[in-house]
Parts: structure tokens; sequence; C-alpha cells
């Protein structure tokens, strides 16, 4: 599938509503957030701009980290939401449409 390419502002303004909805699908590691958000048409996320972004999450208590040991290769670092990233999901989603509902608005008229 070839990725539309959206402005790159558009993309970091809403990169943390997509990544903790990829998290509500259960815990995961960070090149398979990178892919989910590939395969959801959201074009090649970085890990230079994805690892900050789970750090910045972790910091404000919206996801926790646990490794875990790897099937015959290296531990991983996994990501999961806490109940404040769930319920941080929801806002975004109900303020995301609100917003999407009335630029659309806007740009049809």
């Amino acid at each position: 599938m070839t990725a539309t390419l959206y402005p790159a502002d558009w993309l970091r303004g809403l990169l943390t509503t997509c990544v903790l909805k990829t998290l509500e699908k259960g815990p995961t590691y960070g090149y398979a957030i990178i892919t989910q958000l590939a395969e959801a048409g959201l074009g090649d996320i970085k890990g230079g701009t994805l690892y900050p972004l789970l750090n910045r999450l972790e910091n404000r208590g919206l996801v926790e980290v646990q490794w875990r040991e790897g099937d015959g290769g290296p531990g991983r670092k996994y990501f999961f939401l806490t109940d404040a990233g769930t319920q941080e999901l929801a806002t975004l989603t109900v303020t995301w449409q609100t917003f999407s509902t009335t630029v659309t608005a806007h740009l049809t008229h």
C-alpha cells in the first residue's frame, strides 16, 4: 500500500492520539507500533520521532513500560496504556471528532 503523504505538522499534531490508539489493542513494542501506524496509512514514522513521544507519554503517566525476554533474541521494551492513558485517548478522540467536523464544515461552505 502506498501511503499518502500528509503535511508533517498534521501528523505531529495527531501522532500522540494515533500511538495511544495503537496501544489500546494491548501491550506492544516500538517497531510494532511503527509498523501498525504505517499499515494504517500514516507513513514511515521514524524511531527518533516515536521513542521520545513514548517517553513523554510515560512521564505523563499515560503509558507504562515493561521489559520482556525475547524469543531467542534480545529483550524488548513493551509499552501499554494505563487507565489515565485510556481516558486521555477517549478525550482526544472526542476532541478530534469535534475538530474534524468543524474543519470539514468550514472547508465545504
